[in-house]
């Protein structure tokens, strides 16, 4: 199966010049923890990723240390290079990648780089353990044929 195919096309995005606070609040507004920092291009959808922002990087690093979100943008905080997985490639590779890495969410890109979704560490676990359960119920199905026929 397909990273591209299973991925959340709906992704929140934010640019890097943005304050932290602000970043803070579209999370909370669109319940996510995760943000994709794009830099914007013409004609596309979301853009090009070049870092992500996550609620624990604020937490550990802005608020816990009684840092000034205010005075600081995602840029200034922002992972940058972040690992990222092409919309072609197998869930196996994400799941390495992300083992590799030691996150649960990557980018996805399509053509050109551009950004095309995000896949979670959730959404393949209900993929796999989808396919586990059809995989025992398949068994099952075949014990209770096989019994009948008896």
């Amino acid at each position: 199966m397909k990273v591209g195919s299973i991925c959340r096309r709906e992704v929140v995005t934010v640019a890097p010049h943005i304050d932290l606070v602000s970043a803070a609040q579209v999370m909370r507004e669109k319940h996510v923890g995760f943000l994709v920092v794009v830099e914007p291009e013409p004609q596309t959808i979301y853009g090009r990723p070049i870092g992500v922002l996550t609620d624990r990087d604020i937490v550990v690093s802005v608020v816990a240390r009684g840092a000034d979100a205010k005075a600081l943008t995602v840029a200034d905080l922002m992972k940058r290079y972040p690992a990222m997985v092409d919309e072609a490639d197998p869930l196996e590779q994400a799941l390495h990648t992300m083992r590799r890495m030691g996150v649960r969410r990557l980018p996805v890109v399509g053509a050109a780089g551009m950004l095309f979704g995000v896949i979670a560490l959730d959404d393949m676990l209900a993929v796999l353990c989808g396919e586990g359960s059809d995989a025992v119920n398949t068994l099952r199905n075949e014990q209770r044929n096989e019994a009948r026929l008896r």
